[in-house]
């Protein structure tokens, strides 16, 4: 809901100011003539009092599947559409679902559609939500809609949770190596250092090496802060803003070993899992490419996505520019193929979706348990180096004794 500043006449002739909420600027107007308001000046409020200030996403993956389901249930059971999502709307955990939902109200109530609602509250009502309700309002099926859209994000959040769940885990314990190394280096080996100058013996190599870094990091370590969150913030700025360095990006991840296979296939489901739920719903095939070319999140993916597109307009098939890109198996593209041909494109790219799915699980469980003993032994092996280096010539000096 946005909020409004107005100045109008009340019915008395009295000049009157403040603040109202509504779905829209005629809606604010309405509801001030409701109240007897003649206004005169009705003006978005630029305060960031009335502002909706949110931190990450606007609401849980888990609650937006949860409404899905839900919506559909009540839909299924003969509610209008305006009392389920009234119902809905007071019975949500969620408040920015709750608030979205409350706007979408009041624009039914005056005769708007819902899918048209939805598109005023983009970081609640996705894409492929907003076009899926808009297929299922035009075939009258919306029940099955939210139930087909239901079931695919909870198989899309389900994978990427696992993936980033795995994807986690060794960048928590590559971070807990560098603390480590930057302890001992910074607080355990400059204690012996008087120790080996009094020694008066040429120092191995290793030990030099380990002391060198030692000094650097203990004299310059706000360098090294400082230096790391300006290559990071660099970083972070021209990977949202360089669409170049973005898709180099996303290109090398894929092509990483082990990892890179993973996130491949995970994208591939994705892709074929929303395109399935589009078709299913007779969104049309060229909508359903613009709609996936918008939320893949991968511009490599993305851009084979557009020119397939571009394919499907010159008249071609969907299939030959996968066949050219090296992302997408032969399994892919023959079963795109045989989809195509006899008209069962929805049921093979579901198809797809289920055995990539399934394999991405199976791989990812495979590595969570193979990642654990790498990174232990990662650790074991720095930490070795770093003691290594210092009790070398403590044995050399013994030997001397």
């Amino acid at each position: 809901m946005t909020v409004y500043r107005f100045s109008g006449r009340t019915m008395q002739g009295a000049m009157e100011k403040g603040t109202i909420e509504a779905g829209s600027k005629q809606l604010a107007i309405k509801k001030l003539r409701d109240k007897g308001i003649n206004p005169r000046q009705v003006e978005e409020s630029k305060s960031l009092l009335h502002k909706d200030l949110t931190i990450g996403n606007a609401m849980k993956n888990e609650d937006f599947v949860i409404y899905c389901r839900q919506f559909a249930t009540l839909i299924r059971a003969g509610i209008s559409i305006v009392e389920a999502t009234h119902i809905l709307s007071e019975q949500t955990s969620s408040k920015g679902l709750k608030k979205a939902l409350n706007g979408v109200e009041e624009d039914l109530r005056s005769g708007i559609a819902f899918s048209d609602a939805a598109t005023k509250f983009p970081k609640i009502f996705p894409v492929l939500f907003v076009n899926m309700m808009k297929a299922g309002e035009a075939t009258g099926n919306l029940d099955d809609t939210l139930d087909r859209m239901a079931f695919s994000y909870e198989k899309s959040f389900k994978l990427k949770k696992k993936i980033q769940s795995t994807m986690a885990y060794p960048i928590v314990l590559l971070i807990l190596i560098l603390f480590v190394s930057a302890f001992m280096l910074i607080w355990l080996v400059p204690k012996f250092t008087a120790n080996f100058a009094s020694f008066g013996a040429e120092l191995p190599a290793i030990t030099l090496m380990v002391l060198a870094l030692s000094d650097a990091l203990k004299n310059f370590w706000w360098i090294f802060l400082f230096g790391g969150i300006v290559v990071i913030g660099v970083f972070l700025y021209l990977y949202k803003n360089n669409t170049k360095l973005n898709f180099y990006i996303h290109y090398a991840l894929l092509k990483m070993p082990i990892f890179g296979k993973v996130l491949q296939k995970s994208a591939i489901a994705r892709m074929t899992r929303t395109l399935a739920t589009l078709f299913s719903s007779s969104v049309p095939i060229l909508n359903a490419l613009a709609i996936v070319e918008k939320i893949i999140g991968d511009p490599v993916i993305e851009d084979v996505v557009k020119q397939s597109k571009s394919s499907l307009e010159k008249g071609s098939s969907l299939a030959e520019p996968l066949v050219q890109s090296w992302v997408f198996p032969p399994l892919v593209t023959q079963m795109v193929s045989i989809g195509e041909q006899t008209g069962s494109l929805d049921y093979m790219l579901e198809k797809i979706a289920e055995f990539y799915e399934d394999d991405v699980d199976r791989t990812v469980d495979s590595l969570k348990a193979l990642i654990e003993p790498i990174m232990i032994l990662l650790l074991a092996v720095v930490v070795g180096f770093i003691m290594a280096a210092v009790m070398l010539p403590m044995f050399s000096l013994y030997e001397q004794m």
